[in-house]
């Protein structure tokens, strides 16, 4: 007579092997099924595609929304250029009417009586040269750093630009104001005044490289100008200027880059055509 447990035991395996679908379940088909589970292919397709290993997509072109390369409206770029090269334009102007009006003040800088204007006592085409320049140096301290890959993050805040401005103006001031034996200690002077500007508000080799280029370039116009009877220095000691003047052109360029700078900031990323 068979017993109770082994009819139970057999009916029971026999239902779960049914309801499984499997032919033979036991040890054997277990370990075979969490074999397959585990394999590299079962765990790739539950993982889902690797990301490091999807194709690169090609340049994105302007989406929808007009919206162009740089995250922004096509014309944004455009319209923020135009922006800062008035308010460069401004600040020249501004900064070459009060400089020049105390150079002339100081019989430092003489020009012709037919052309001085009664207002600025300078002439008419000073402001507009300053700020055009300002403009131009103004825009390119930014793309310089841009292209060569430094972005200029020292003492980046308006407060700081200001008292560059400041101490730029001191410069000039000095210039006109303090009485040296000659012109050689005042050039050492105002030369050794400039570098400290550099140093104090910049302190990059962007800036210090234009600063130079833009001071001889700023020097040679200037020797031009009084050469062909423009205007003329009173004491004139390196080639129909004063020797302290490319100091000058150095110190104003490290400001108005600075300035630029600092509008550059915030400023959307330039569209390329790739």
């Amino acid at each position: 007579m068979p017993r109770l447990d082994d009819h139970c035991w057999s009916c029971s395996c026999a239902q779960g092997a049914r309801h499984r679908g499997l032919p033979g379940a036991g040890a054997g088909g277990l370990a075979a099924k969490v074999g397959d589970m585990l394999s590299p292919a079962a765990l790739a397709a539950r993982r889902g595609p690797d990301p490091d290993s999807a194709p690169a997509r090609g340049p994105r072109s302007p989406g929808a929304g007009g919206r162009g390369a740089g995250g922004g409206p096509p014309g944004s770029w455009h319209h923020h250029l135009v922006q800062r090269s008035l308010v460069l334009f401004s600040v020249g102007v501004v900064l070459a009417l009060v400089l020049n009006l105390l150079q002339v003040q100081r019989n430092v800088t003489l020009f012709p009586e037919e052309v001085i204007a009664t207002i600025f006592s300078s002439a008419w085409w000073v402001p507009p040269c300053c700020g055009t320049a300002a403009a131009v140096v103004g825009l390119l301290y930014p793309c310089i750093d841009s292209h060569l890959g430094e972005p200029h993050k020292f003492k980046r805040e308006w407060a700081s630009v200001m008292r560059c401005v400041a101490v730029f103006v001191g410069i000039n001031h000095a210039s006109a104001k303090l009485d040296f034996a000659n012109n050689v200690q005042l050039s050492l002077t105002l030369a050794a005044l400039s570098l400290g500007l550099w140093w104090t508000f910049d302190r990059s080799r962007s800036g210090l490289g234009l600063g130079i280029t833009i001071a001889f370039l700023a020097t040679l116009i200037t020797q031009l100008l009084v050469y062909n009877g423009v205007y003329q220095y009173t004491s004139p000691d390196f080639l129909y200027i004063r020797s302290w003047l490319p100091c000058i052109f150095f110190s104003g360029g490290v400001t108005v880059g600075n300035i630029g700078r600092q509008l550059a900031m915030g400023v959307p990323e330039k569209p390329h055509s790739d």
